[in-house]
């Protein structure tokens, strides 16, 4: 009789054997595994900086022209403007008119002149000691050129031992008489000390002056200025005489804008801002020499032609 086999290899089960020699062969195999070193992990090729550069200027040039492309198309995408009507017009001016206050045409001519207008001062020595100097008289003038050359009436500066002028900021300065014309009752002085922005006067014409054109009158009516008063032109080559009888000027402008002694010497200006004469004598009856509603201008003419130079 056979014993049977305590260990046979043919009852053993594969299973349970496989599992016991992956075990062992781990085990084996961790200590080598844990003595090397770990590999490093794979990357591509490293990008050079110049090919970065080139990405970002390639994309900002993309959304450059986008953006562009998005204008063009904005605004070819608009209608086009409509034509400017002569109704828009006059609906701009109707709205202007209706909505802003405007300054009256007498105002714009008086500030286009009032830099150059200048108040004229005659003085005398007085008789008694430390009295100073005494004023004898005071009229107006107007710059027409820059360097001090003053229009004004002769008789606003004759017989006097000396002249002063001040301008419009405030400066004050001794003047000279330069040149006298007794048969215009004009006078050209010259101004000592000057302001820094000195403005000289526009000379016009009395060429196309007629009767009804509105004019102002400029200067220091008895010494309160400057002044501005305004009227129309009420007549031309009109004659003047003095009450004396002696003294005959011809060709002059008549007004009627209110001037007084003072006014002598200062502009007659039209609404363009531009001197078309001297204001020079007040026509009155009585002896008040106040202003009854006619008033003289040498015309810039014979103004211009006194100092040498053409007023057109």
């Amino acid at each position: 009789m056979k014993r049977p086999a305590l260990y046979s290899s043919a009852s053993r089960p594969r299973a349970a054997a496989e599992p016991v020699v992956a075990a062992r062969k781990a085990v084996a195999a961790q200590p080598a595994a844990e003595s090397q070193p770990a590999a490093a992990p794979v990357s591509g090729p490293a990008r050079p900086g110049l090919f970065r550069k080139l990405d970002r200027r390639l994309l900002l040039a993309a959304i450059a022209l986008i953006a562009l492309t998005v204008f063009v198309v904005r605004d070819a995408s608009r209608p086009p403007p409509r034509p400017l009507t002569q109704d828009d017009i006059d609906a701009a001016v109707l709205h202007t008119l209706e909505t802003k206050t405007l300054p009256s045409r007498a105002a714009q001519a008086a500030d286009a002149v009032m830099p150059s207008v200048v108040r004229v001062d005659g003085w005398s020595d007085d008789d008694e000691p430390g009295a100073g100097d005494r004023r004898e008289g005071v009229g107006s003038g107007v710059v027409i050129v820059d360097s001090g050359i003053i229009l004004t009436n002769l008789h606003v500066v004759a017989g006097v031992e000396k002249v002063t002028v001040t301008f419009q900021e405030g400066l004050e300065s001794e003047a000279e008489l330069v040149r006298a014309y007794p048969q215009n009752d004009l006078a050209v002085i010259k101004a000592k000390k000057l302001p820094d922005d000195l403005k000289p006067a526009t000379l016009g014409t009395t060429q196309y002056l007629k009767p009804g054109d509105e004019v102002v009158a400029v200067g220091f009516p008895f010494g309160i200025g400057p002044s501005v008063s305004a009227g129309v032109v009420s007549g031309l080559d009109r004659e003047f005489r003095s009450s004396d009888g002696k003294k005959v000027l011809t060709g002059l402008i008549q007004f009627d804008a209110a001037a007084n002694p003072g006014n002598s010497g200062g502009p007659l200006v039209t609404m363009t801002g531009e001197v078309v004469g001297i204001v020079t004598a007040l026509y009155n009856p009585t002896p008040h020499r106040t202003f009854i509603g006619i008033g003289f201008a040498a015309t810039i003419e014979a103004a211009g032609g006194a100092v040498g130079i053409p007023p057109f």
